[in-house]
């Protein structure tokens, strides 16, 4: 039987393609004309000639530095939640213990505690360690935000490993350490890959920690870049957004590279 044709979803589709390719057109082609074309012509209409100015202009207003600086920030914080979290939510998971259930519960309460509670003790914790207007200064609160939903996302994937593979793998005469490298790890890919992904969008477009953290241009991310271009360039939209494509390019690769195992560690079927 030959299914009639849905015009309702069809039309949907339409009405939603529209509302989410008209503002992407409208950014793509900002960063492709001039100023003047801009204010003449407005954001809709085709671009009258093609530049790209509005790229390099952003490099040479100092962007490629607040580039430099977000790639270290969000590398680090990448590197120290898989440092730290892979094991924290393998103790999680295989110990029995009512402390370590506490400690997790106790963990988790990070995550109801908002930034910007924390903000001010937190400006007088990093002065006092000397790392103000430094990098590191921004690395460690970002990573330490990160930790108790990269916690609970992982230790959910690694539930979902059959408790028949560490029962082979211990009559095997496996020790915890092996069973870690050998069997956890690499059946844990999906959930890896969720909490890097989500690291890293929160060190990319962390915004708090650096504005109250650091003060000298060397020091500056991405985010801070973009609001002090604004604020530098008025009404120059075209370079304002030549700078926000740039900045998302990054976050964009690594959705593309990462989405399949983002998705599976989201639904919790971890690297099943």
């Amino acid at each position: 039987m030959r299914r009639r044709p849905n015009y309702v979803a069809g039309a949907g589709s339409l009405v939603w393609l529209f509302l989410v390719g008209l503002p992407l057109y409208v950014l793509l082609a900002a960063t492709l004309r001039t100023r003047q074309d801009y204010a003449e012509n407005g954001p809709v209409s085709f671009p009258d000639s093609f530049t790209l100015d509005n790229y390099t202009g952003a490099f040479d207003s100092g962007f490629g530095q607040y580039f430099l600086n977000t790639l270290v920030v969000t590398a680090s914080v990448i590197a120290i939640v898989l440092l730290l979290v892979p094991p924290l939510a393998y103790a999680i998971v295989r110990s029995r213990g009512r402390a370590t259930s506490a400690i997790f519960r106790l963990f988790l309460l990070g995550l109801a505690i908002p930034a910007q509670a924390v903000i001010v003790p937190m400006f007088y914790l990093i002065s006092e360690a000397g790392l103000y207007d430094n990098l590191l200064g921004v690395i460690l609160p970002t990573a330490a935000f990160c930790l108790p939903m990269s916690a609970l996302i992982l230790s959910g994937a690694m539930r979902d490993i059959s408790p028949e593979l560490y029962e082979a793998m211990a009559m095997d005469g496996a020790s915890p350490r092996r069973m870690f490298f050998q069997l956890v790890m690499p059946l844990s890919r999906g959930g890896l890959s969720t909490i890097v992904v989500f690291s890293a969008l929160q060190a990319w477009n962390g915004f708090l920690f650096p504005l109250v953290l650091t003060q000298s241009d060397s020091t500056k991310v991405v985010t801070l870049g973009l609001y002090n271009f604004q604020t530098e360039h008025g009404i120059d939209i075209p370079g304002l957004l030549g700078a926000v494509v740039l900045s998302m390019v990054p976050v964009l690769l690594v959705y593309l590279f990462a989405r399949r195992a983002l998705v599976q560690g989201l639904m919790g079927v971890g690297g099943k």
